[in-house]
């Protein structure tokens, strides 16, 4: 029997790992090249883990010779809500033709331009350029322990970087640096682009899987006057004509040329070149796993696996312990409590209460709002969950995710409203429609207070952040048109069903409660109690933070879905073993606090979200706090919601079932 649970569990666990390892839709039919044919590259918002505040490419005077800047690609509302703004480049290649030095504008630029390009360099703000939907990237290799070296991706390149007076990177951040006053300014104005393509043997053409970039500073010199209006998209000595010093159509930039630093004190025109190479590479990487680098972990993946997999152990095994005491505990109850009925002895613990215990609790109301609008949450992160884990929600969707998790909390309005109305009818409530109201436009209109002042401070920074009017006139109407009337459905229909049956009667005149020993506190027990549920997350809680606010790739669902059943299973499990013990001491007053038990490890992520930005996270604004802080107290509502909403249910199940198994007369 011991064998056969050990290998269910094997497979259940391999089973997962496979299901996170990316069984992937890509999304997006492959483009077929041929020889000859042109490639444009388009650019995303400048982006900082810093600042936090995305920022529209040509926000900074870079080459759009030829751009029409009215011609921005349609997004999605999830692209849009993200910050995201694309926009075509000069930047062309042509499919199997390898380019150097080429040209793409000559500029000049005045006192003020280039302070904007120092301080958004101080501020590490990097590019994001996408070549057939794949973004740019600067390849990064970590040697595993057996000794291997394995190819991994950071997205986007850093605008440039700040360097001491001897042309060190400085260990400090800039504006330490710009304290001393020796800080200086390099501006990455070359770029060489390598673009790997794969060849079908058989069909022939050619498709685009992987699109890297190394950036070069380059202080671009020349002997001869140059019409460079001529020069624009010009291989520099190609016939003869747009000569440079640096680089030419045969000859690449060299690592050791003299950099392009940026004077921020100079009073007059500073010159810039901006040139690029091009260089094509045949992969043996198919189309469909193109992304799999873009989606493998950096170096610490071992830990990433382990640390899931020991917190599974852990809770597997608190998880049985618990079950097996309390069944264990229980089976003594029914027993002594048998004994006592024939002996005519008086009731005793938890069965002493059974007149009280489903007395309804105060602000009833309130309580079967957070119910409705947690399991609306629940609801939705389950099925979020299953479409991301069967790839519904690949990267090559950019926003897919968060416009999916819009969608489905809008249209899960039915089972919160229709969960709300249950329990306010089991409570005794007869004014559902005001019930039904409040579950409809406390939480979301709570969220979408603090979304709207977080949006007043990104418009305020002129970030491409800030959502236009438009977008917040359509996330109004998803609310108030399609939400709402579904939870006043939900509603509707959940009150007109009986209620709920009930195993004991409620005695008309409540019971006293006794003084509590001091271990049965109930600050302590809540507290205590969201402990456990949090040590079960934590880890994946870092990762996700991580992927959120240092701009990193995400894919891991298939352990993200594991985690939330274990969290879900540990909520449950610690939420019943807390109201056993209160009801043991006579006190029936365990409606709000099951609710809250597990509902607090949410202060527990809140407070780790802001260790998590202490440690992790350098922000050179007080803007960035400011949002950091006003997103992850909607992150950490929600997981109160959800968390306290699941321990609430299990709870109830438990208590119902125990004082069904008594006899009263």
């Amino acid at each position: 029997m011991a064998n056969s649970a050990r290998y269910a569990l094997a497979l259940v666990l391999l089973g997962a790992a496979q299901l996170s390892l990316g069984f992937y839709l890509p999304g997006v039919a492959p483009t077929d090249y041929k020889a000859g044919d042109q490639l444009r590259a388009k650019v995303e918002a400048l982006t900082s883990v810093r600042t936090q505040l995305p920022y529209e490419y040509y926000v900074l005077p870079f080459c759009r010779d030829g751009i029409d800047m009215s011609n921005q690609e349609a997004l999605n509302l999830g692209e849009v809500l993200r910050g995201s703004r694309i926009y075509n480049t000069p930047y062309t290649m042509t499919m199997g033709m390898n380019q150097n030095c080429k040209i793409l504008c000559h500029k000049e630029y005045t006192q003020e331009e280039v302070q904007e390009f120092s301080l958004m360099i101080e501020e590490e703000y990097r590019s994001h350029f996408l070549v057939d939907n794949l973004p740019v990237a600067m390849s990064v290799f970590h040697e595993t322990e057996e000794g291997s070296t394995v190819k991994a991706y950071e997205t986007g390149y850093p605008l440039g970087h700040v360097v001491d007076e001897n042309g060190k990177s400085p260990e400090g951040d800039g504006e330490q640096v710009a304290k001393t006053g020796k800080q200086q300014i390099v501006l990455f104005n070359h770029l060489r682009f390598t673009i790997l393509m794969h060849e079908d043997a058989k069909k022939g053409p050619r498709r685009v899987v992987g699109f890297e970039v190394e950036p070069f500073s380059v202080k671009h010199t020349y002997m001869n006057k140059i019409d460079f209006s001529e020069c624009v998209g010009v291989q520099a000595g190609a016939n003869g004509q747009c000569n440079l010093n640096t680089c030419s159509a045969r000859h690449q930039v060299g690592l050791h040329e003299r950099p392009l630093l940026l004077d921020v004190n100079k009073k007059g025109k500073t010159e810039v070149i901006w040139t690029y190479d091009v260089t094509f590479q045949q992969s043996n990487i198919k189309w469909s796993t193109r992304w799999d680098t873009y989606l493998q972990s950096a170096d610490d993946a071992q830990v990433h696996w382990f640390s899931i997999l020991n917190s599974f152990m852990i809770v597997l095994f608190l998880s049985g312990l618990i079950a097996m005491i309390m069944i264990r505990t229980l089976r003594r109850d029914f027993q002594r409590y048998d004994e006592s009925l024939e002996e005519g002895q008086e009731e005793t613990g938890w069965k002493l209460v059974h007149g009280d215990v489903f007395r309804p609790p105060p602000m009833a109301g309130w309580l079967s709002v957070m119910i409705g609008s947690g399991v609306q949450l629940a609801v939705s992160a389950v099925f979020l969950m299953l479409f991301a884990c069967f790839g519904f929600l690949s990267p090559a969707n950019r926003g897919a995710l968060m416009q999916a998790m819009l969608f489905i909390f809008v249209f899960m309005g039915m089972v919160g409203g229709y969960t709300a109305a249950r329990f306010f009818r089991l409570f005794k409530g007869n004014r559902w429609k005001e019930n039904s109201l409040f579950t409809a436009l406390v939480y979301p209109g709570f969220v979408f207070a603090i979304f709207f002042s977080i949006n007043l401070v990104i418009w305020g920074q002129k970030s491409s952040g800030a959502v236009p009017f438009g977008t917040l006139l359509a996330l109004l109407c998803m609310w108030l048109l399609i939400s709402t009337p579904l939870v006043i459905g939900g509603a509707y229909f959940g009150f007109r069903k009986q209620p709920l049956d009930l195993p004991v009667r409620t005695n008309q005149i409540p019971r006293l409660v006794p003084e509590q020993p001091w271990f049965n506190n109930g600050i302590l027990t809540i507290l205590v109690g969201g402990i456990l549920p949090f040590g079960a997350v934590f880890v994946e809680v870092y990762y996700v933070l991580s992927s959120v606010w240092l701009h990193q790739f995400y894919y891991l669902f298939g352990f993200l879905f594991l985690v939330l059943v274990i969290l879900f299973l540990t909520c449950a499990e610690v939420t019943i073993v807390m109201c056993y013990f209160q009801l043991c001491s006579e006190n029936y007053h365990w409606w709000w606090r099951a609710f809250l038990t597990s509902g607090c490890c949410s202060l527990y992520v809140f407070v780790y979200s802001i260790y998590y930005a202490y440690t992790k996270l350098q922000m050179a604004r007080a803007v960035a706090g400011v949002v950091y802080v006003g997103y992850m107290a909607v992150v950490s509502l929600s997981f109160f919601l959800i968390t306290g909403a699941l321990g609430f249910l299990a709870c109830f199940l438990f208590v119902r079932q125990i004082y069904s198994a008594i006899k009263i007369d």
